[in-house]
């Protein structure tokens, strides 16, 4: 399946290029809402529309008005995590691709998940180490 990712407003305008520079569909908060829209809005969009939402956003999950949005629109959330420019974090989330679809492929929506970058051990023996995606909510079964 070929997914299409949103990107919230803030990851800003480098993120998407960045994304779709390497051959990602990417559809982005400002091409399609106002500045000031509530999240709850674009969340029911992306929901819709069956596309993956992408945020920086950590704190999400403990807003119950905006979990509550990715449950009941059935959203698939990406939370980029990382303190880090947004160019470096598009390109850990365009190296972290294969990655990310395997996790989409294989979880049911609705859900929220982290896309972490590479431990720097891992970038000092690989500078184009991937990333990980792991399920943040609902928390894994055990």
């Amino acid at each position: 399946m070929s997914y299409v990712f949103f990107t919230d407003r803030d990851l800003g305008i480098a993120f998407p290029a960045r994304l779709a520079a390497g051959g990602i569909r990417v559809e982005r908060h400002s091409d399609h809402f106002a500045p000031d829209s509530p999240d709850e809005e674009w969340l029911a969009a992306v929901g819709e529309r069956g596309w993956i939402a992408v945020t920086r956003d950590t704190r999400i999950r403990y807003k119950p008005n905006e979990l509550a949005a990715v449950l009941r629109h059935r959203v698939a959330l990406l939370v980029v995590v990382g303190n880090a420019p947004h160019t470096a974090l598009a390109n850990n989330f365009v190296r972290t691709l294969p990655r990310i679809v395997r996790f989409l492929d294989r979880h049911t929506l609705p859900f929220v998940a982290k896309v972490y970058r590479p431990h720097p051990s891992d970038l000092a023996r690989d500078p184009f180490a991937p990333g990980e995606v792991a399920l943040w909510y609902p928390k894994p079964s055990r």
